[in-house]
C-alpha cells in the first residue's frame, strides 16, 4: 500500500478528491488504489434517498447531514444529478444546497452526473462510496437523481433506503407501485405542513400495513418538514434503529454482500454498454452490428 492510499485511510480530503477524479478519468493507478481501499472499507452505514423530483430529497439530505454532525458522526454525501442527453452536462445543484457544510472537515460532499446510467445512479457511485467508507465516514448518504420509479436501483447500493414523497404530486398513486414498496425501509412524507399530507400518509399506511416485516423490520411512515427541520430527530432515530435491527437479524452482512453484487453488475453493464456502443458506431446496420457484437461476446467467429 503506497503513501497516497494510506493518506486516504487517514481521512485526507485532498487525496480522496484526487482519487475520485482519477477514477472518473479511468486511470489504471486509480483502480489499483481502489482495490486496496475496498479491503479496508465496509464499516459505514450507507443510506439511499430516492423519490420523485420536487419531493425535497436534497433538503432532507442536508438536514440529515446536520443531525448526524450534531451526533458527532463523520458524513459523506454522494449526490447524483441527471445528465443532459444533448450536452452531456449536469446541473450539480445538490452541492450548492449543502454549501453550509463545505467548511466542515468531517463532511465530504461529492456531486456526480448520472451519465446516462439507469435507475437514478451513476456508475461512479459505488467507487465514491468505497473511498468515503475507507476514509472512515460513519454515515454515507446517496441521493438519487430523482427519476421516480427508476430510482429503485438505489436499493442495491445502500443498507437503508428512504423513499421520500410529498403531497400534491400524485405520490399517493406512485407509492402503490410494487417497485417502491419493495425497496422502502422508511417512508418519509415530506412537506407535512402542506394540505393533503395526512391523506398521503394514510394512503401509505393502508398500503404497507399488510406487508410482512423484512429482515425483522416493519416499515415506518414518518412525517417531516425538511425546510424547518421538523421530524428530523425521529427520522435519524429510525435510521439508527434500522441498522440495529439489521445487525440483530444478521441481515447487515447480507445487504453489504448485495451492495458488492450490485457494484459488480454495474461495472459489467457499463463495460458491455461501451463495447456495444463501439460496435454500433462501426457503420453497420443495427441488425448486423448486434449479431457481430453477440458473436464477439460469446467468443464465436463473426
Amino acid at each position: 500500500m503506497d503513501a497516497y492510499t494510506r493518506k486516504i485511510l487517514r481521512g485526507d480530503v485532498a487525496s480522496a478528491a484526487r482519487l475520485m477524479r482519477d477514477l472518473d478519468d479511468e486511470m489504471p493507478s486509480a483502480r489499483a488504489a481502489l482495490k486496496a481501499l475496498y479491503a479496508r472499507a465496509g464499516k459505514a452505514h450507507v443510506v439511499g434517498i430516492t423519490g420523485a423530483p420536487g419531493a425535497g430529497k436534497s433538503t432532507l439530505a442536508d438536514r440529515l447531514v446536520e443531525a448526524a454532525r450534531k451526533a458527532g458522526k463523520s458524513v459523506g454525501v454522494v449526490a447524483v444529478d441527471p445528465t443532459s442527453p444533448y450536452s452531456g452536462g449536469a446541473v450539480l445543484g445538490d452541492r450548492i444546497r449543502m454549501q453550509r457544510h463545505a467548511a466542515d472537515p468531517k463532511v465530504f460532499i461529492r456531486s456526480l452526473a448520472s451519465r446516462g446510467s439507469l435507475g437514478g445512479l451513476s456508475r461512479s457511485v459505488f467507487d465514491t462510496v468505497t473511498v468515503l467508507d475507507a476514509m472512515g465516514k460513519d454515515l454515507i448518504i446517496i441521493e438519487t437523481a430523482g427519476v421516480g420509479q427508476d430510482g429503485v436501483k438505489v436499493a442495491g447500493a445502500a443498507h437503508t433506503v428512504l423513499v421520500v414523497l410529498s403531497p400534491g404530486q400524485g405520490d399517493d398513486i406512485q407509492a402503490l407501485k410494487a417497485g417502491v414498496l419493495e425497496i422502502g425501509d422508511i417512508f418519509v412524507v415530506n412537506k407535512c405542513d402542506q394540505k393533503d399530507s395526512g391523506l398521503l400518509a394514510r394512503s401509505l399506511l393502508l398500503t404497507v400495513e399488510g406487508l410482512a416485516p423484512r429482515d425483522g423490520w416493519k416499515t415506518p411512515i414518518l412525517k417531516t418538514e425538511a425546510l424547518s427541520g421538523k421530524g428530523m430527530n425521529e427520522l435519524m432515530e429510525a435510521i439508527r434503529l434500522h441498522r440495529h435491527t439489521l445487525v440483530n437479524y444478521e441481515a447487515w452482512e447480507k445487504r453489504s454482500h448485495n451492495m458488492a453484487r450490485t457494484a459488480f453488475l454495474e461495472l459489467l453493464e457499463t463495460g458491455l454498454r461501451e463495447f456495444i456502443t463501439e460496435e454500433c458506431a462501426s457503420g453497420h446496420d443495427p441488425y448486423s452490428a448486434a449479431r457481430t457484437a453477440l458473436k464477439k461476446l460469446l467468443g464465436k467467429k463473426a
